[in-house]
């Protein structure tokens, strides 16, 4: 039984002020619903939501294990995988604009 007071998650989410301001998505919108849909088990979704949902996972799985870990990442991998997360973030948006604008 669903008590309609009780709060969700998606309630606590942050508003995207670009689409507030400016009336289009930013390269980061859908970045937080897909953190749920992932936590959900929902990995199809999150992917269809946010298309860098896993690189972005992943590099800061490496970013806190290179912090937390007496191994080290070298600072060369960490480049990389930013690099690779910037690069598939721009991609899906510019994917995502077009189909917009289109």
């Amino acid at each position: 039984m669903n008590n309609p007071t009780t709060k969700k998650t998606e309630d606590y989410m942050l508003p995207c002020l670009n689409k507030k301001m400016f009336g289009f998505d930013c390269p980061g919108c859908g970045l937080q619903r897909s953190v749920v849909l992932v936590s959900k088990g929902e990995f199809k979704n999150a992917f269809n939501m946010f298309p860098a949902i896993y690189t972005s996972i992943f590099f800061v799985i490496a970013i806190i294990f290179h912090f937390l870990s007496k191994k080290k990442i070298t600072s060369k991998i960490l480049i990389i995988l930013a690099i690779i997360n910037v690069a598939v973030i721009t991609i899906a948006y510019i994917i995502k604009m077009n189909k917009l604008l289109s």
